[in-house]
């Protein structure tokens, strides 16, 4: 009689993951170093010094202080004065200025005689946040020397009490006080948006490929025996319990070390990030079961994650997204998380609140399901898949 042979010991996924350095990667140092790199880009919070060219044609003192105005702004940087629009305008098309300022003309003529100084200022608008930022303070700078000049004709004019001539030059003042984001600082705006974004790839590309390495390895329908439900849990257990980790340590980073503003339930967010795993680990495994492919299966994941921080509802309002917009953002695992975030974070609202979110989250059973139902066809096959 031959001897007894036991069959060999199927190696943990821990295992598997030490031994793959690509997963091992994916698992640990790659996210963090992503992330800080997210941080390192925005860690200035404000734009500042953004370079500008002014093309003056009166070259007076009004212009002159003019020119003065727009450099004192510390979002602003004059760099270079053009002798002409057309010299202005290569530059401003080499993208060596963001904007181009027009001062015209007998400008200081035409103020003496009490019309306002006509201004033209020229930009990229296709650069939004450079557009945005340099057109209000080339509003500001020429608000303010306006109100200036207009309150020195006052004095001279009108009455010699400096307050009442600065209320006849602004009428109407105004004043911004933001409620959240006090320091107006995109840091804290954009990299709180950017990371859970680029967790998510993270989550549904290393589902994918942690379970095409048992492509690889021995073929699906070994893998998968008579149990797929018991092997699937097995093998996505380790990467849900890495990817929380990381999503907790980003949390601490940012509203602890960092101390930006948390003004709800710290607990709530990190329950919240362990449903966003596994809904994106549900959403990777339907995925690969239905291609079967690695390389087509990574492409899936890939073109389905990547536009998530577009569709997040952060740097452009879903209440203005049109419709096949917002059919991407609702299944999008990451577009309830954000929601909820900002939420426990800016306005600190009660976890009731949040109860929509949750069960959209809970929604995405739905494909976890699925990727079971299409695991078991596979594990009935007999014939094995080869790469």
């Amino acid at each position: 009689m031959l001897p007894e042979t036991r069959p060999e010991k199927t190696p943990s996924e821990w295992h598997n993951i030490l031994t793959d350095p690509w997963l091992l990667s994916l698992v640990s140092w790659l996210p963090p170093v992503c992330f800080l790199i997210v941080y390192a880009i925005f860690a200035q919070g404000l734009a500042r010094d953004l370079p500008i060219g002014i093309v003056d044609l009166d070259h007076s003192k009004l212009s002159r202080q003019m020119s003065r105005y727009y450099d004192a702004s510390p979002t602003l940087s004059v760099q270079n004065h053009y002798p002409s629009l057309e010299e202005g305008f290569s530059a401003l098309r080499k993208c060596d200025i963001y904007s181009l300022v027009l001062l015209p003309d007998d400008m200081e003529k035409n103020a003496i005689r009490g019309n306002p100084p006509q201004v033209e200022a020229f930009y990229n608008n296709q650069f939004l946040l450079i557009g945005k930022l340099i057109k209000s303070e080339i509003l500001m700078a020429h608000s303010t020397l306006v109100a200036q000049l207009d309150t020195v004709k006052n004095l001279s004019s009108k009455t010699t009490i400096i307050s009442q001539a600065i209320g006849d030059a602004v009428p109407i003042g105004s004043q911004m006080t933001p409620l959240f984001n006090l320091n107006k600082s995109y840091a804290q705006f954009l990299v709180s948006a950017i990371i859970p974004a680029t967790w998510q790839i993270f989550i549904v590309i290393t589902t994918v490929l942690c379970i095409a390495a048992e492509l690889r390895r021995e073929g699906l329908a070994v893998w998968l025996g008579t149990h797929p439900a018991h092997a699937l849990f097995r093998k996505l257990l380790p990467y849900t319990l890495l990817f929380w980790l990381h999503g907790i340590s980003f949390l601490v980073g940012m509203f602890v070390f960092l101390g930006w503003p948390m003004h709800g339930n710290f607990g709530f967010l990190v329950l919240c990030q362990l449903l966003t795993v596994c809904a994106c680990q549900a959403v990777g495994s339907l995925i690969f079961f239905l291609s079967k492919d690695p390389a087509r299966s990574i492409g899936l994941a890939a073109a389905y994650t990547a536009p998530a921080l577009a569709f997040m509802g952060v740097t452009f309002p879903a209440t203005n997204m049109n419709d096949p917009a917002t059919v991407w953002r609702s299944i999008l695992p990451i577009s309830h998380y954000i929601d909820i975030q900002i939420a426990q974070t800016n306005y600190g609202v009660p976890i009731s609140m949040s109860q929509s979110q949750l069960e959209s989250l809970a929604l995405f059973i739905l494909p976890g399901l699925l990727a079971l139902v299409l695991a078991g066809r596979t594990a009935q096959t007999k014939n094995r898949v080869k790469t």
